[in-house]
């Protein structure tokens, strides 16, 4: 079973390329406080088909370049603001 995580696409400057952040909340071992921390994927997206705020699920994958070791697997939430046809038309 390959891993399966949800994050937030920070990066869609290269092409075929997302850089996600995932979020993981644990609390300290010997204080109990609650603690964020979050992990840098580089996933591969086809399709070209998330972009910048996007909530996206990724999926494990065998090493695709140097950092790319997941690949996009579905856009779970696009971001506020961007549904289709509202980004930069509006600038006649």
């Amino acid at each position: 079973m390959l891993k399966r995580l949800i994050g937030v696409v920070t990066s869609d400057k290269a092409s075929k390329t997302r850089r996600v952040e995932v979020e993981r909340v644990f609390r300290h071992p010997k204080y109990g406080k609650t603690v964020r921390r979050t992990t840098v994927c580089h996933a591969h997206d086809e399709g070209n088909v998330s972009h910048v705020g996007d909530r996206v699920e990724i999926e494990e994958s065998r090493p695709l370049s140097r950092l790319k070791r997941w690949r996009l697997v579905q856009v779970v939430k696009t971001a506020v603001g961007r549904e289709a046809g509202t980004a930069s038309e509006g600038a006649e």
